[in-house]
């Protein structure tokens, strides 16, 4: 379904406004992923939409358009270490402030899908269901689903054995099945439950204990 979204709120037609999104919070390993997209006033895209509407090679496709009519576009990453260090909410929040730095323009105002997000010294304003409202929120989604996405068929290539390239990190019967199979790796958040649970049984994927054993 192809929604009608808003560009800028009229009252801000004058102010550099970004529309903020993550990908990848809640998913077991991997990185966040956060992009930030000021999209022009005046630009309208009847295609561009919330990312968990569309099908992967929409979003692909769409990637493009965002990047070729968008006035700037940022992307930030938080890893999965610094989720396990400062907690998957601030790892986010990281994420989200690197994307903004990463469009290298002063911004007046920043608005996040879902809840509001401090950003430094710059007013932000979080906008519930946000990427079905506003071109550059859903933009910024379309930029962060597909940039995660495209890590996580990188990471699948380093560990084959566990599909990251079909459920791109995320909680499904396949990962958990594989887990239980070869451990967890380095790349999985080992401040989750589930990865904690395998943790703690010494689920340990094989090449990690033999790298562990060589540094030490």
């Amino acid at each position: 379904m192809t929604l009608k979204l808003k560009g800028n709120p009229t009252s801000l037609k004058h102010k550099v406004v970004v529309g903020v999104d993550e990908a990848g919070r809640g998913a077991w390993a991997g990185p966040v992923v956060a992009a930030a997209v000021q999209w022009p006033n005046r630009t309208q895209d009847q295609d561009i939409n919330d990312s968990k509407q569309l099908t992967p090679m929409q979003r692909e496709q769409l990637f493009l358009v965002v990047e070729g009519k968008a006035e700037a576009v940022g992307i930030g990453v938080a890893s999965c270490l610094e989720v396990d260090q400062w907690g998957v909410g601030q790892a986010t929040r990281i994420a989200m402030q690197r994307a903004v730095d990463n469009l290298g323009i002063a911004v007046d105002l920043v608005m996040v899908d879902g809840y509001k997000v401090s950003f430094d010294g710059v007013e932000s304003v979080g906008v519930i269901k946000g990427d079905s409202k506003y071109l550059s929120i859903a933009a910024a989604s379309i930029i962060a689903k597909v940039t995660r996405d495209r890590m996580l068929v990188s990471l699948h290539n380093q560990y084959p054995r566990y599909g990251f390239a079909i459920h791109k990190g995320y909680g499904t019967k396949l990962h958990q099945e594989r887990l239980d199979k070869y451990g967890i790796s380095r790349e999985h958040r080992r401040s989750f439950a589930p990865i904690k649970k395998l943790l703690d049984e010494g689920k340990i994927l094989q090449d990690e204990l033999v790298e562990s054993s060589n540094q030490s």
